[in-house]
This record gives structure tokens, C-alpha cells and sequence, in this order.
């Protein structure tokens, strides 16, 4: 017990001792932001001496032996890590009255409470200084961290002030340029008087100048006002030839508005025949889904034609796509016509006929359309005939199937009546017999009414349903015969 306290006594002052370094390294923080101040002031009267503008003479920039005072009485009032006396062992007894004050102001008692509050938590003491160990160890990273800054900014403070020094400088320069640039400035004041009064002459001479221009573009003015008129005279004619000419585009138009929906008529009609033509088709598909395997090649063959009606019906409309591209292109046709109006006879007679040759390509397409539609009315009427010889092998099907269920009832009934007599001879011939004997006895006799050969089939149609199932049914009818008589 004494080993443990001693041991938690020791913990207890590397924590305190811990704690010391953070409150340091805090110290060093706040030093760096002092620096980081300094630094931004010197900045801001850097800049004031480059603008041209002199440092007010209230401010007054600090340096560095009060930076170095500054840090010195910042680690007077800090404790160093590597003093041990500078850190009171607090479980010594030995407590200043002025702890109390001190804790209250301290900004880092909430850590320390939390560190032992996660101290309290472990168990073993093992664990404790484990933990004081990883903190240490992550307090001196910080440390030598932060020292690392500190090196950084003295660097930086030197040479801002540096830079300081040339900037001083060049401001003792800039306004000894600034004295130069005023002497200038008087003379240019001069010079400016000089080129005032003979601007003014000039300016004289040029109102005179433009008298005689005003009198001159007035006397040209009224010469191109009576042009204006003869010209206005012309123009009205001019207006009534292209109202003219306007009228006769808009029947144009018109005419070729009304073709446009005919055409697109005729093309409304020629997708809802194609729709109707896709409906059919998808009625065929599922009536070959429900054809037997026995049809399948049959059923490829009309999905091959079906395949190929498809590709041929997309074919039609890439064909009146491209159709349409052709109209879009007699529209970008037109809208020249428009503006050559002395070609415009021309132009309507190849359009005229470029259409005449439209609607004789219409009419080749509508023949090819009956003649596919000719096409998928004989491929219907044949799914109808194979639809129907389905229906009737159906029919055949259940009925063979009825009968094969009779059949097999008498063939168990049957077997039931042979076991029953089987049973019946061996009580007869006694239960003192040896199995040897009986293994070696005549054979069981027959059953009255049954051949040796029906009883086989019948076997074997018991055994074998499946194979019952597929016989054919005059097979079926020349095998049961017997056993119905």
C-alpha cells in the first residue's frame, strides 16, 4: 500500500508538471500573437511609405529591444519546464494563501479538472501514468512546436524591420522627388497660360471656318431635299409593284399550305395503319407462345416472316423520313423563291414537279402496303388452321387421357384381386412348410380370368405410366381388349 501511494504521489507531481509546460507553451502562443501585432503594424506604415504618405507622429512603431523586454517579462511571469523548484509540489502542504485567487483566475483549471477526472476513472495506477505519459509526450511536441515558431517570427521581425529601414529610406527619396516634381508643375503652369491664348486664336479661326461650312451644307441641303422628292415619286411606284408581287407569294403559300396537309394526312394515315399493323402482330406472337414444341419450326418460320415485315416497315419509315427531310429542304427552296422573285415561275414548275413524283412514290408505297397487308392476312389465316388442328389434338389428348384413367383403375382393381388370391393359396398350403420348400413348390396359379401376357402389361402399365401416356391409342385399345371382354 505505502509503494502505491508513493507512486501516486509521483504521478501526481508529473502531472502538475505537465500542466506547468502547457501553461507555458500558452505563454508562447500569446507571445507569438504579440509578434504577429508588431509585424501587421509594421506592414500598415510600410504600406503608408510606399503610397507616398508620411507615418502619423502619434504612432510610434516599437522595437526590438522592447520586443525582447516584452518576452523577457512575459517568462518572468510563465513557469519553464525545466525547473523543478518553480513547480510546488502541492501535496507537500506547503500552500500559499494566494492559490485560491490564483486558481479562479487560471484559464486552464477546467483541463486540469477533466485530466483528473479521466485519471480518477482508470483503475490501475499503471494505466494513470500511461496516461501522463501520452499527454507529456504530446506536450513536448507542442512545445518544441511553438519554440519552432518563436525562431520563425524573430525571423520575420527582422526582416520587416529591415525592410523598414529601406522603406524610410525611399520615403526620404520620394520627397525629394516630390520637391522636383513641384518645380515642374510651375512650369508647366506656365507653358499651359502660353497654350491657352493661342488655343483661343485658333478658336476663332475656326468659328470663321465654320460660318462658311453652315452657309455651304445649307445650299447642299436644298439641293438634295428637291432629289428627295423626285426620288419619293418613284419609290410609291416601287410599292405598289411589291405589294403586287406580295399578294401573288401569299396564294403561293397558300396552295402550299394546303399540299402540306395532304401530305400529312396521307402520313397520319399510313402510322395508324402501321399501328395496326404492330397490334396484329403482337395478337400472332402470343398465339405461337401457346403452340406445342411440336409447332416450333413452324412458329420460327412465321416469327422470321413477321421479323422481316418489321425491318421492311422500318425501312418505310426511314423512307418517310427522308421524305420529310426533302419537304424541309423545298421550304428552304421557297424562302429563296422569296427573295428572287424573278425566278419564281421557275422554280414553282420544278416544284410542281418534284411533287408529281412525291405522289407517285405515295402511290408505290400504298401498293407495297397492300401488298404486306395481302401478305399478313395469308400468315393469319394459317396461325387460324394451326390454332384449330391445336384445338382438336386437344381434344384428342383429353380423351385418350380419360380412357388411359379407366384403364389404369381396372389394372388396380385387377391387381388388387391377384394379391387377394395370391393370399388366399398361401394360407392354403400351411405355415409348417420350410421356405425351401415353398421357394421350390409349383408355381402360384393363375388368376381366373387374366393371361400370363395381360398381367405383364398390365405390370408394366403400372410401372411405367409416362410410357403408357405416350402409346398411341389403337395400340392402347388392341393391349385392354382382353380385359374388357
Amino acid at each position: 500500500m505505502c509503494h502505491l501511494y508513493a507512486v501516486s504521489l509521483r504521478l501526481m507531481h508529473g502531472s502538475f508538471r505537465l500542466l506547468s509546460l502547457h501553461v507555458f507553451l500558452c505563454l508562447h502562443h500569446q507571445r507569438a500573437e504579440v509578434m504577429e501585432e508588431i509585424i501587421g503594424v509594421c506592414g500598415l506604415e510600410a504600406r503608408g511609405l510606399v503610397e507616398g504618405s508620411s507615418s502619423p507622429p502619434d504612432v510610434e512603431t516599437p522595437s526590438q529591444e522592447d520586443l525582447t523586454g516584452l518576452v523577457s517579462g512575459e517568462e518572468e511571469r510563465g513557469e519553464t519546464p525545466g525547473r523543478e523548484d518553480s513547480n510546488p509540489d502541492p501535496l507537500d502542504g506547503e500552500m500559499d494563501p494566494n492559490a485560491e485567487k490564483t486558481k479562479d483566475h487560471n484559464p486552464f483549471g477546467k483541463e486540469v479538472l477533466l485530466l483528473m477526472q479521466a485519471l480518477h476513472t482508470l483503475a490501475t495506477p499503471e494505466e494513470k501514468l500511461a496516461a501522463l505519459c501520452k499527454k507529456y509526450a504530446d506536450l513536448l511536441e507542442e512545445s518544441r512546436s511553438m519554440q519552432k515558431q518563436v525562431k520563425v517570427l524573430q525571423k520575420k521581425q527582422n526582416q520587416v524591420l529591415k525592410e523598414k529601414i529601406h522603406l524610410q529610406s525611399e520615403h526620404s527619396k520620394a520627397v525629394l522627388a516630390r520637391s522636383k516634381l513641384e518645380s515642374l508643375c510651375r512650369e508647366l503652369q506656365r507653358h499651359n497660360k502660353t497654350l491657352k491664348e493661342e488655343n483661343a486664336q485658333r478658336f476663332r479661326e475656326y468659328e470663321e471656318r465654320r460660318k462658311e461650312a453652315t452657309l455651304h451644307f445649307q445650299m447642299t441641303l436644298n439641293e438634295i431635299e428637291v432629289q428627295m422628292e423626285q426620288h419619293n415619286s418613284h419609290n410609291s411606284k416601287l410599292r405598289q409593284e411589291n405589294m403586287e408581287l406580295a399578294e401573288k407569294l401569299q396564294k403561293l403559300i397558300e396552295q402550299y399550305e394546303l399540299r402540306e396537309e395532304h401530305i400529312d394526312k396521307v402520313f397520319k394515315h399510313k402510322e395508324l395503319q402501321q399501328q395496326l399493323l404492330d397490334a396484329k402482330l403482337q395478337r400472332t406472337a402470343e398465339l405461337m407462345r401457346e403452340v406445342e414444341e411440336k409447332q416450333q419450326r413452324e412458329r420460327e418460320f412465321l416469327l422470321k416472316n413477321a421479323t422481316e415485315s418489321r425491318h421492311k416497315c422500318e425501312l418505310m419509315k426511314e423512307q418517310e423520313h427522308q421524305l420529310k427531310q426533302q419537304l424541309t429542304l423545298y421550304m428552304d427552296k421557297f424562302e429563296e423563291f422569296q427573295t428572287t422573285l424573278a425566278k419564281s415561275n421557275e422554280v414553282f414548275t420544278t416544284f410542281r414537279q418534284e411533287m408529281e413524283k412525291m405522289t407517285k412514290k405515295i402511290k408505290k408505297l400504298e401498293k407495297e402496303t397492300t401488298l404486306w397487308r395481302t401478305k399478313w392476312e395469308t400468315n393469319n389465316q394459317t396461325l387460324l388452321q394451326m390454332a384449330e388442328e391445336k384445338t382438336v389434338r386437344d381434344k384428342n389428348y383429353k380423351a385418350l387421357q380419360g380412357k388411359l384413367e379407366r384403364l389404369e383403375k381396372l389394372c388396380r382393381a385387377l391387381q388388387r384381386e391377384r394379391n387377394d388370391l395370391n393370399q388366399k393359396l398361401h394360407d392354403l398350403q400351411g405355415p409348417a412348410k420350410d421356405p425351401e420348400e415353398e421357394g421350390t413348390g409349383p408355381p402360384d396359379p393363375q388368376p381366373q380370368g387374366l393371361n400370363p401376357e395381360m398381367e405383364r402389361e398390365v405390370e408394366g402399365l403400372e410401372l411405367q405410366p409416362e410410357e403408357a401416356g405416350t402409346t398411341t391409342s389403337r395400340q392402347l385399345i388392341a393391349l385392354f381388349t382382353p380385359c374388357f371382354l
